[in-house]
């Protein structure tokens, strides 16, 4: 313990005071206020101005970059609308969220009817939550319901029938956002998942009275206008090479496109990214590891689009070297005091609460990353953490009558025409800043890769005896309870005997952090991912250990034969894929301990 310790809470004082002490507000808020005069869709000539400006900042500080610039598959909303007919029919103002289908500004009339649903009380719920249809026929109708238009829900609308969708947002304001479970460019497997019905959103008071309507039975017409298909869009990408061991790297990125001017989304981290380079770029003698600094388009209106094309263009260089990846999306937003509900995979989150403490005497509350963000690596198998950084404390976001949104720090702008200037905070902005400089150091110069395996088996039991109270005596997690049993002893004698060595150059460390790299690309799949190695899963919620979760639905299954047979079979497979995961792993590690 006492060395796995020394691991996760390496540093070097002097030289993170010294970086700390360069991180500056002046060019990152001067960023943010051009920003704040810029709408910068995805593939738009005024996210390409975005793109000269940081441009323009790293050619002055010296720093080398490279400017990518990929065709992808991007969807622009244009405009929408909702009336209903008949006497006292009314307009109500809407919009629709990018990969909805288009109706070219033509109307469609339905039947509307209400389906109860929840927003979800988490961010992750935003883009994860679904809707139980409760076995309503909704087929050739239009469906009312609460929520975002998250891709989770308008999926679940979609395969029920319905000829359309109207979500109804949680507050005064209509949150724009994207509706499809395709994650980044569309391939051979997930284009049918394309969305296949208009979809509009309406604010809260319109949507109570379209709910009386519906419960009158009344009939809309709705319509919806999108430029959906194939567009250039850029990826800009600062390479800063480490000076011992640089074909190791940390990937830190965030998103460049925003709705409307995006101060907090994600105008701050954008800023932040450019700092960092800056900042990074002094001090290159003194990095050891290389760093990456990506700005991404096609974040909001592609499904992460940019950082998918990253992901796999440079598939194989990100599966050999990559250390980890970090993401920054709406740091500095006002009012932020906290770091709840911060994302971490297990793995890092003693090394993060040890650095965030140090750095801003905050305690984190790390959570599992949803799936969203732009962390586009899950399947390559990249240790990750931070989507969102700080955020307002559950208390002040009650006291305001605030519901959970997905960035900006906890405030309802997000997504808005009103995350302007206001949104973003200099000295909460200089704060996150300086701790995601200490974290990317802390990640880079680290002698052993900061990562603690064992907190990652430990979450695995747990999920295990979890899965193994639902599943009762109707199946035996017991061969997967083993092999972690196995592989968290192996991993307390790799870590008792790790070499205690100043350089990551170091033959042993070099042993050592390929062992790190490598557990890595064998535990996170098997634990944020269903699909096989370079692909990537449906933007909806990914259970831990993902094959086995159906587990929970053994209950429910009890005195249906057939469907508990469907269910044993599908957990020995995934019990097998597991098994297998953490057996590699196992004899990855007593390999290096031999």
């Amino acid at each position: 313990m006492e060395r796995r310790t020394a691991i996760t809470q390496w540093s070097d004082p002097d030289l993170e005071q010294q970086v700390l002490e360069a991180v500056s507000l002046d060019v990152p808020w001067k960023l943010v206020e051009d920003f704040s005069t810029l709408v910068r869709l995805s593939g738009s000539a005024e996210e390409r101005r975005a793109v000269e400006l940081i441009i323009q900042e790293l050619e002055a500080a010296g720093v080398p970059y490279r400017l990518y610039e990929p065709e992808c598959f991007i969807s622009i909303p244009l405009s929408a609308s909702v009336r209903t007919l008949g006497p006292g029919g009314r307009t109500f103002r809407a919009k629709t969220p990018a990969m909805s289908v288009s109706t070219d500004g033509e109307e469609i009339i339905g039947e509307l009817v209400y389906v109860p649903s929840v927003g979800g009380s988490n961010a992750g719920d935003v883009f994860s939550a679904g809707v139980d249809l409760g076995g309503q026929d909704v087929r050739g109708k239009i469906v009312l319901t609460e929520g975002m238009a998250s891709p989770g829900k308008v999926a679940d609308v979609m395969a029920a029938g319905a000829m359309a969708g109207i979500f109804i947002n949680p507050g005064e304001a209509i949150h724009e956002g994207i509706c499809t479970t395709i994650w980044g460019t569309p391939d051979l497997d997930s284009m049918g998942r394309q969305p296949s019905i208009p979809v509009v959103a309406v604010n809260n008071p319109d949507g109570q009275a379209l709910l009386a309507a519906a419960q009158q039975g009344a009939q809309v017409a709705l319509a919806t206008k999108l430029d959906t298909g194939w567009r250039t869009i850029p990826v800009l990408v600062a390479e800063i090479p480490g000076a011992v061991v640089p074909e190791e790297f940390v990937l830190l990125h965030g998103h460049l496109d925003s709705w409307h001017v995006g101060i907090g989304d994600n105008a701050t981290g954008d800023a932040t990214l450019l700092e960092l380079a800056r900042v990074f770029w002094q001090f290159r003698d003194r990095l050891a590891r290389s760093l990456r600094i990506a700005w991404w388009s096609g974040h909001s209106h592609g499904r992460y689009a940019g950082s998918t094309w990253y992901a796999d263009t440079f598939a194989i260089d990100l599966a050999r070297n990559c250390v980890a990846q970090v993401n920054c999306d709406s740091p500095g937003c006002r009012w932020t005091t906290t770091y709840n509900n911060l994302t971490a995979m297990s793995e890092t989150e003693p090394f993060i609460d040890t650095v965030i403490r140090a750095t801003t005497g905050i305690t984190p509350q790390p959570e599992r990353p949803p799936r969203a963000g732009d962390y586009s690596f899950n399947g390559i198998g990249i240790t990750s953490f931070y989507m969102l950084s700080s955020t307002m404390s559950d208390e002040d976001r009650a006291a305001k009558g605030y519901y959970a949104v997905g960035g900006c720090g906890g405030n309802i702008q997000w997504h808005t025409e009103g995350d302007t200037l206001e949104i973003a905070d200099r000295e909460y902005l200089l704060r996150d800043m300086r701790m995601y400089a200490a974290s990317v150091l802390r990640t880079l110069n680290a002698p052993l890769v900061p990562f603690d395996w064992t907190r990652t088996t430990a979450e695995f039991r747990a999920t295990l005896d979890r899965y193994q109270q639902a599943a009762g005596d109707h199946f035996d997690f017991g061969p997967a309870r083993e092999a972690v049993a196995a592989l968290e002893g192996a991993l307390e004698r790799f870590y008792a005997a790790a070499p205690a060595v100043t350089s990551p150059a170091d033959p042993a460390a070099r042993r050592f952090n390929f062992v790190q790299r490598r557990l890595a690309r064998l535990l996170i799949p098997v634990n944020y991912s269903r699909m096989e190695a370079f692909r990537h899963d449906p933007a909806l919620n990914v259970p831990p250990l993902p094959d086995l979760a159906p587990a929970l639905a053994i209950p429910q299954a009890a005195g249906d034969v057939a469907q508990r047979g469907i269910l044993r079979a599908h957990l020995t497979r995934g019990q097998n894929r597991l098994v297998w995961a953490l057996e590699q792993a196992r004899e990855v590690v007593e390999a290096a301990t031999a």
